[in-house]
């Protein structure tokens, strides 16, 4: 008899790869099971319903951000500037190497983060790290202004990791598939360069 923990990440992981071929429309409690080759009670031993598993890869997945983000500042620790582009490439790869976790992270509509204060922690741990990275950059400028800075970074790498992931890079701009993470790379950095953090 497989232990309880191994069979909730079946399910989670079950989760996580219907979210990312199908979409969080397409998840239900039976399509779960099934993808997870469990009985169709077995979800509910330890989720009381979709919104429940949903929340629970939302917070898996934050971790998960936090833990690349903080692995891309650490390569560039004697250079701030070069931790923030390195956080926002990693931001950008994070969600096209995980689709599934991305989309539960940022729908509110279907996950509400403040109805479920585990993942609503693992989300602020999350943005804490890239805000204390710009807090090193902009070392030289108010609080006000590094949190601004923060939010700017962050919408700036969430905006082109969702037009990848929706296919407007290739649709809208004529951007190979192959071309868009180097040209992700590449605005980031420009975008971090022309708000001249210090050290960078």
């Amino acid at each position: 008899m497989r232990p309880a923990t191994d069979l909730r990440q079946k399910v989670l992981d079950a989760s996580v790869e219907l979210i990312a071929e199908g979409g969080l429309d397409r998840l239900s409690l039976r399509e779960v099971a099934r993808k997870a080759g469990v009985s169709h009670q077995a979800p509910y031993h330890y989720f009381s319903d979709r919104e429940a598993i949903l929340a629970a890869v939302a917070g898996h997945g934050f971790e998960k951000l936090g833990d690349s983000l903080e692995r891309a500042a650490s390569r560039h620790a004697a250079e701030p500037g070069g931790a923030v582009e390195a956080m926002g490439q990693a931001y950008v790869d994070f969600a096209l190497r995980y689709p599934g976790y991305f989309q539960a992270m940022f729908r509110a509509d279907a996950v509400p983060l403040d109805n479920h204060p585990e993942a609503r922690k693992r989300e602020d741990e999350a943005f804490s790290e890239l805000v204390d990275r710009i807090g090193e950059a902009f070392a030289d400028q108010p609080e006000a202004v590094k949190r601004q800075v923060a939010v700017g970074c962050w919408a700036m790498a969430h905006g082109l990791a969702t037009l990848m992931l929706e296919g407007s890079l290739a649709r809208k701009l004529n951007i190979p598939k192959g071309r868009q993470k180097k040209i992700a790379g590449d605005t980031i950095a420009t975008i971090v360069r022309l708000l001249g953090p210090s050290g960078g």
